[in-house]
């Protein structure tokens, strides 16, 4: 399954706002340097769905990201 993410990397609190099944807006207080944002998103999403198959498949460098989650 395919999920679109848009991210807000450096925030002062932590959010998750669930947009519809397979889209969400997430914000991390991590910074997007050197892939901690991207490695808290992986972590948020994967306790969300309850797996540890989750990925980035697009968007590792911007705030738009589409991630595989499961199989």
């Amino acid at each position: 399954m395919y999920i679109k993410v848009k991210v807000t990397a450096g925030a002062k609190k932590e959010k998750v706002v669930k947009r519809s099944d397979s889209r969400y807006e997430i914000s991390v207080k991590e910074k997007a340097v050197a892939n901690l944002a991207n490695d808290r998103i992986l972590q948020i999403v994967s306790d969300i769905y309850k797996t540890k198959k989750v990925r980035i498949i697009g968007g590792h460098h911007s705030p738009g990201k589409i991630l595989s989650v499961g199989d």
